[in-house]
């Protein structure tokens, strides 16, 4: 395929366009905002370099000389969105900022749902995604005791829970788009069915649980709550 290296190679290390001839006639920046036009409108499995191409009025074999493998096409996508996390000056209190960092991802994660898919360490070194990390190492000053490993576990299992959570927020709301009934006639329908199973006296710990807390369940809540969790093993007051 023309433009496919031979060796492995990292996208941000080769240039804009392989080859010679003309000047380019589109930067990585129209590559990667069309490809996640596509993915926004039609999800990941859209998008396709034949897909990027028609999107940008060329043809796919000439598309490859700019993008050689549709995984870079990939990385180019996530390097977009990165860009739009937003950079702040560190406020001083680690947990504040990394709870502020856990909320800005979940935003842009419900904004580009193609998002989670994606989230791999393969795809986590491009510039904007650097930019991010080093932004969000800075908000970790106040812990001067911490190694950068460690810094970087705590990092890296927050986006962890950020994905689980957004996964699932997702998935739910997928399947209650294509019910054939309202949300609310699901849940009323499932919720009388657990009721009755609670009251049989089968589940008493169950029964119990719902006695404490009969709900409803605040979603957000038990993100931040989540977050929380992580952040205590790593706070230092509170081991």
């Amino acid at each position: 395929m023309a433009g496919r290296a031979a060796v492995p190679e990292v996208i941000w290390a080769r240039p804009e366009r392989a080859g010679r001839g003309p000047r380019p006639a589109f930067t990585r920046a129209d590559i990667a905002a069309a490809a996640v036009r596509i993915a926004d409108e039609g999800g990941l499995d859209a998008v396709s370099m034949r897909h990027v191409a028609a999107e940008l009025g060329c043809g796919t074999m000439s598309l490859y000389n700019y993008v050689p493998r549709k995984e870079d096409l990939y990385e180019l996508m996530v390097d977009a969105v990165s860009a739009e996390h937003e950079v702040w000056e560190p406020s001083g209190d680690w947990r504040a900022d990394m709870m502020r960092v856990a909320r800005q991802t979940r935003e842009l994660m419900h904004r580009h749902p193609w998002l989670p898919r994606l989230m791999s360490p393969v795809y986590g070194f491009s510039p904007n995604a650097l930019r991010y990390l080093e932004h969000c190492l800075a908000c970790l000053d106040p812990l001067e005791d911490m190694k950068y490993g460690m810094k970087l576990q705590l990092l890296g299992l927050l986006n962890g829970v950020v994905t689980m959570y957004v996964v699932n927020e997702l998935a739910t709301a997928e399947r209650t788009r294509n019910l054939p009934w309202s949300a609310e006639q699901e849940n009323a329908v499932r919720i009388a069915y657990l009721g009755g199973q609670v009251a049989s006296g089968d589940y008493p710990r169950m029964a119990a649980a719902f006695t404490e807390d009969p709900g409803p369940i605040d979603l957000d809540a038990v993100f931040d709550m989540a977050l929380a969790r992580v952040l205590d093993g790593f706070d230092p007051e509170r081991r």
